[in-house]
């Protein structure tokens, strides 16, 4: 399981020209998910997004989390976060969750990021999205689990 995070001042997801998540400051999450993934693993990823220290204190170092800043997520499925790019020209996507594994995921990643007391928005499983995004910094990490 993937997550790729970035500080954002903003972010949105759009389906067909409607809004399904918008944020004011937080973290956009792309989210990959793999077919040996688990509940465990989307209960420690969940943990790290939501305690990773990325946003700064007054002294200007990354020591905040987004709940210590009341910040919010915006949580987006990219199953193209998991592609083998190792080799030819065209990515494979055999690493991937199948749909209905891969769906049951995110819906419990953001239940579980919605459990803590954290405004969590989302785009839609599986649909084609447009996501903007104003990255704070730019701050961008990749996390794994």
């Amino acid at each position: 399981m993937i997550a790729l995070i970035q500080r954002v001042k903003h972010a949105k997801v759009e389906v067909d020209n409607q809004v399904t998540g918008e944020i004011g400051p937080g973290i956009l999450v792309l989210l990959g998910i793999e077919k040996d993934d688990t509940q465990e693993k989307v209960k420690r990823l969940s943990q790290k997004v939501l305690n990773y220290r990325i946003f700064s204190d007054q002294a200007g170092k990354m020591n905040l989390n987004v709940q210590q800043i009341k910040g919010q997520l915006l949580v987006v499925s990219q199953f193209t976060l998991v592609a083998d790019t190792q080799s030819g020209n065209r990515p494979s996507f055999s690493c991937a969750a199948p749909p209905a594994l891969g769906k049951q995921l995110y819906e419990a990643f953001v239940q579980s990021c919605l459990s803590k007391g954290i405004d969590c928005q989302t785009g839609e499983f599986a649909a084609d999205m447009q996501v903007s995004l104003l990255n704070d910094g730019p701050v961008t990490f990749q996390l794994k689990v």
